[in-house]
């Protein structure tokens, strides 16, 4: 399925990113926004391999907040069938064949939220250096189901960055980011999003995410996608990564 025109396609590959609008509606993001709700009131039990993780200053005792506390929610695709749904979308994954092939496999997909006042920043930093897997070419789609903001944490990107190839990371506290001279922050451009907008962006671009500093939440999800013919290379046993499309090469 052809999803993205051949000026698109040039454009991701020269930017490492495109934003493509309207891939979800408004209404079709309420209902992912209900079901968070639900993980993060308890009516919904998340089973122990779903890693659901708290705002960590918050788990600290630093910041408090009257609101939900939730960071993070791993692996929601493998368990809940409504976000099953999402990371087999024809749209993003008929994109994501454009730019990887036929055969593809889920590497991830994490719910990600900043809740109003206390959601914190995830600094600078490319994906692949985090992740086991050769070559370094995944590309992910971040969809934001409420407006992203600069005031509530929307992504910031460093256009054609991933032509760099990975940079070294350093350890900071709560993080894992690229040293600032690896950059310049001039280069940093911002890209506010509606509900149901897609951002695709390879596993080296540049990319960071301020701080929450709005009294608006901002719940996203990130999906990220690999060709099966991909390697693991990692020291653990292999994970089960989802069959999204072709075969399991």
């Amino acid at each position: 399925m052809s999803v993205l025109t051949q000026e698109q396609l040039e454009s991701a590959h020269r930017d490492g990113y495109l934003l493509v609008r309207g891939i979800q509606t408004p209404a079709q993001c309420e209902t992912y926004i209900e079901r968070i709700q639900m993980y993060a009131t308890g009516d919904i039990v998340a089973p122990t391999d779903m890693q659901v993780q708290r705002e960590p200053r918050v788990a600290r005792g630093e910041l408090t907040t009257s609101g939900a506390d939730l960071r993070k929610i791993s692996r929601i695709c493998h368990h809940d069938a409504l976000f099953r749904r999402l990371v087999t979308d024809p749209k993003i994954v008929g994109a994501m064949q454009q730019l990887m092939g036929p055969d593809l496999k889920l590497f991830r997909g994490d719910v990600l939220m900043k809740p109003p006042l206390v959601g914190s920043a995830k600094g600078m930093h490319q994906d692949s250096p985090y992740w086991p897997i050769e070559p370094m070419t995944l590309w992910s789609c971040w969809m934001p189901f409420e407006p992203a903001t600069e005031e509530n944490g929307c992504m910031m990107a460093i256009p054609g960055s991933h032509r760099r190839g990975p940079l070294p990371h350093v350890s900071v506290t709560d993080d894992y980011v690229v040293s600032a001279e690896h950059y310049d922050q001039d280069e940093v451009v911002s890209v506010p999003m509606g509900p149901g907008d897609g951002l695709l962006f390879h596993s080296l671009l540049l990319h960071e995410t301020t701080e929450n500093r709005s009294e608006s939440a901002r719940r996203a999800i990130t999906m990220s996608y690999m060709s099966a013919g991909y390697t693991y290379t990692g020291a653990e046993p292999k994970p089960d990564y989802l069959r999204i499309s072709g075969g399991d090469v």
